[in-house]
């Protein structure tokens, strides 16, 4: 097991890092922003959810090779981008479809969609990818043993920060959007503004170097 000290100064690196808005923050407002917090939620927990692959790829060295293979890199990379980009078009082609819905409820059918969608955000997330490679070891102890038990726990405990932190943006932008609602108009114009930041957010992925 990964030794307590090893274990809270990991917690707290990862604290640190993932209050500071990034990609993964912007695309739960994004949601959050087009579907309401419900539906912000639920693409928070398959975001999270789509990391765990990650998670468990590199607890046993697979993402070692994938990190260093700029062709299945680069792949991911914009496979991950075009489908923000995706998504965010079908919130802006969609916004005059959720007005006539209350704030923030999800149609039960679309759930799993919603989940699914998340999970997919965050399986082809290239900068998730490159942080579990390069910082999870540092915070290893070797003497330890059990390398790969080591790597999954440390990841866990980012996945669980990173799970409270999202919860909280996604609220917030969903509360937002319930007081938007109050106008269909508004509502629109609201989820449309959430859509072109998936869209944005696809875009600079895309832009941005091969690994970083």
């Amino acid at each position: 097991m990964v030794p307590l000290t090893n274990l809270l100064a990991f917690a707290l690196a990862s604290l640190v890092l993932i209050a500071i808005p990034g990609p993964s923050v912007l695309f739960v407002i994004g949601r959050s922003l087009a579907l309401g917090r419900k539906g912000g939620l639920l693409s928070v927990l398959g975001n999270a959810l789509g990391m765990v692959p990650q998670i468990i790829a590199v607890a046993l060295g697979v993402g070692v090779a994938l990190a260093q293979s700029i062709v299945l890199f680069t792949i991911i990379k914009f496979a991950g981008a075009a489908y923000l980009v995706y998504l965010g078009i079908q919130a802006i082609r969609h916004r005059g479809g959720r007005t006539t819905t209350t704030a923030g409820r999800v149609p039960p059918s679309s759930t799993w969609r919603m989940l699914g969608e998340g999970f997919l955000v965050g399986a082809t997330n290239p900068k998730s990818i490159v942080f579990f490679v390069a910082v999870l070891p540092q915070f290893v102890d070797y003497r330890a043993g059990s390398i790969p038990l080591q790597l999954a726990s440390l990841g866990a405990v980012f996945l669980l920060i990173a799970l409270a932190s999202d919860s909280v943006w996604a609220l917030a932008a969903g509360s937002a959007r319930h007081w938007f609602a109050r106008s269909p108009k508004r509502i629109s114009t609201l989820s449309a503004a959430g859509g072109v930041m998936m869209i944005g957010l696809g875009g600079t992925l895309a832009l941005t170097g091969s690994k970083s």
